[in-house]
Parts: structure tokens; C-alpha cells; sequence
């Protein structure tokens, strides 16, 4: 990992908002419990993580430990993240905040399993007067802040894509729309954008819905549609991330197509940049988690300091249950093989030798990636 990199764009971020921060004046005590105020406290914050699941890899690889490094970097080495996964069990989420509570977190970041299951978690942290931030994913509740990406875009970039890939033959065949988790609210941003894309200008001979975003869902369900469709019939796939991806394209592979169709995905995950060099999937969604995780921490520190958000948000969005909610959306990049130079490599998300190992490097010598 190009560690130095990524350090750099954190430690500017940082340092931007630090001067802030302390522009803004001393910090309030809750009138609702007395919580003593992070000024108050000299800075040593608990700052309470809570990540949905580990079968995606970029919640441990890159989110926990930008969010930490962040938390330090405002609190001068004084704050500590508080961290649990809930992999994937809603109920074992909301225990988590319980604990969250009973340890005394002076603001909670939470990207939650079930947007809504979540809502009456989040309401008992806030009537314990804990700022709650609502990361990559929108929770239901009384949330104070968000950040993440524009989701609907997302699917708008996947599905384009596709289209683009296909080209004249965009109606030769049926394509296989494999969904994220219906418990994920993005998911059905992801979906509509790429309904807006693909209706009308393909045949969708298949849809799924994926239970849990597990890849080993995806490959059963493309195994299903395999059949149900005939491998020959199949021209391309929407994946809506690369981990489903994965799943579909061993899939694909032991139907014994004899050129595998274009796959999308999304989150420029190692294996998924991998199997683009090597041409197996058509592209990805880059998403620069070096924004996204630092600007959760800067929420939380700021919320638990008492301190404004207006120096850190750019917008607001709604939830079905809270109007107006402060938040800082995040740009995505489609990424393909012709710019992983200008993405992942340029911000030391990826190191060239991390994605050229051995069964790649002869594809990356081939699009000059050394």
C-alpha cells in the first residue's frame, strides 16, 4: 500500500479542517445530559465505528483505519476509534450500538446492515446525547450528519457503461441485472440510476435482487440465469459491485462461454481491478475513500466538540424519517482499464506491484502497467 500517498491527501484534509475547527470557538455543553464537551475533555474523544459487514474489502482495509488516522489528526493523538463489525446481522448492529452507548462514545459513525432496522438504535444513542453520523449508507432516525457518495450515480455510470460496452449489438441478446441487498438503501439508488440507463436500450432477460451481497449469491444466481437464459444468449452483465462481480464471472467461466460478456461493478476492489487488467470485468466504480472516511471523522469530531458542520457539509438530503440532514457527497469515477494510472495509482490506493502479481503481470505488460 503507497501509504505515503494517502498520507499526504489525508494529512491536507487534516490540517484544513483542524484551523477550522478551532475558528469556530469554544465548544457547548448538552443541555439534555450534561455530556462534557470534547474542548472539555482536552481533545481525548471516543469516537464509537460501526461497519456492516467484512465481505467487502475496503470497510477494513480502507475506511477504519482513514477514520482512525483521522480522529488522531483532529484530536491530537488524544482520540481513539471504538470499532465492531456486525457482519451482516442487523440485530448484532443494534447490540453494538448498546454497547456504544454503555462505553460513553462521544459521537458514533455508523454505516449500517438495514438502513431502516437501525432507526430505533440510533435513536436511544441521540437520547443519550450522541451525535450519531451516517456513513455510506443513509440510516433511518434521528441522524445528524452524512457522508457518501451519489449513489443513484453510481448506477447511472454502471449502466451507461454497459450500454457503451455493447455498442451496435446492445439488443443482440439479454443481459443479467444482479442487484445489491434490498436491506442496503443504496442499492436501490444504484438500481434506479441503472434502470435509467439500460430501459429501453437493452433486453433484460434476468434481475435478481442479492441477499446479502455475498459473491457466493451472485455466482448461484447467475448459475440460475445461465440456464434459464442460455450461456449463448447472455451479451453482458450488471454487477453492482465487485464482489458479486467475482461471483458472476466464475460463473460465467465454467458455463465454458467462449469470450466472457462485459461485467460492471463497483468499489475498484484489488481482485476487481485485477480482473480488469486482465480483461474479465469491463470496469468498476472508483470511489475515493480518502474523502469519504475522513470526512465521517470530521463529522463525528465536530459533533462531539459541539461545533458547527457548515465548514464540512455542502448539501443536505432526507431520509424517510429526518428532513434536512447536513451531508458531504463524495465525486466517483468510472474506472477502466484506461485510467487505473490516473485512480487507484495516483492516490496510493493500489501500488502497480500490488496489482501486477504474478497472473496478472502479463496483462499489465500488455497495457504498459509496470
Amino acid at each position: 500500500m503507497n501509504t505515503r500517498m494517502r498520507r499526504a491527501a489525508v494529512s491536507v484534509t487534516a490540517t484544513a479542517l483542524a484551523v477550522s475547527l478551532a475558528a469556530c470557538g469554544s465548544a457547548k455543553e448538552s443541555g439534555e445530559t450534561g455530556k462534557v464537551s470534547g474542548a472539555k475533555k482536552g481533545g481525548a474523544l471516543k469516537i464509537g465505528l460501526l461497519l456492516p459487514e467484512n465481505q467487502t474489502a475496503r470497510y477494513e482495509k480502507f475506511d477504519k483505519p482513514l477514520i482512525e488516522k483521522m480522529v488522531k489528526e483532529l484530536t491530537a493523538g488524544k482520540g481513539q476509534v471504538i470499532y465492531a463489525n456486525a457482519k451482516q446481522d442487523a440485530t448484532v448492529q443494534a447490540q453494538q450500538v448498546d454497547t456504544m452507548i454503555t462505553n460513553k462514545v462521544d459521537a458514533l459513525i455508523v454505516d449500517a446492515v438495514d438502513s431502516k432496522a437501525i432507526a430505533g438504535a440510533v435513536k436511544k444513542a441521540k437520547d443519550q446525547g450522541i451525535p450519531v453520523v451516517a456513513f455510506d449508507r443513509l440510516a433511518e432516525g434521528p441522524i445528524d450528519a452524512y457522508t457518501s457518495f451519489d449513489n443513484e450515480q453510481v448506477g447511472h455510470v454502471q449502466g451507461k457503461a454497459l450500454v457503451d460496452a455493447l455498442g451496435a449489438k446492445a439488443k443482440d441478446g439479454q443481459i443479467v441485472m444482479m442487484n445489491g441487498a434490498i436491506t442496503d438503501p443504496n442499492a436501490a439508488l444504484f438500481k434506479k440510476g441503472a434502470h435509467a440507463e439500460l430501459d429501453g436500450k437493452v433486453n433484460i432477460g434476468k434481475e435478481y435482487d442479492t441477499k446479502e451481497w455475498k459473491p457466493e449469491n451472485a455466482n448461484a444466481n447467475m448459475e440460475g440465469a445461465i440456464s434459464a437464459l442460455g450461456k449463448d444468449k447472455i451479451i453482458g452483465v450488471y454487477s453492482a459491485n465487485d464482489g458479486m462481480a467475482g461471483g458472476i464471472i466464475t460463473a460465467l467461466k465454467a458455463a465454458g462461454l467462449p469470450k466472457l460478456p462485459p461485467v460492471t461493478g463497483q468499489d475498484a476492489e484489488l481482485a476487481g481491478v485485477q480482473r480488469i487488467v486482465m480483461g474479465e470485468q469491463f470496469m468498476s466504480v472508483y470511489k475515493p475513500y480518502v474523502q469519504e472516511g475522513p470526512v465521517a471523522a470530521q463529522m463525528a469530531v465536530a459533533l462531539a466538540k459541539g461545533q458547527p458542520l457548515t465548514i464540512i457539509t455542502k448539501t443536505t438530503v432526507e431520509s424517510p424519517t429526518k428532513k434536512a440532514i447536513p451531508s458531504m457527497i463524495i465525486p466517483i469515477v468510472a474506472l477502466t482499464k484506461a485510467n487505473i494510472k490516473e485512480t487507484v495509482i495516483r492516490d496510493g490506493v493500489y501500488t502497480t506491484s500490488e496489482i501486477c502479481t504474478p497472473n496478472v503481470k502479463d496483462a499489465c505488460d500488455a497495457m504498459g502497467l509496470k
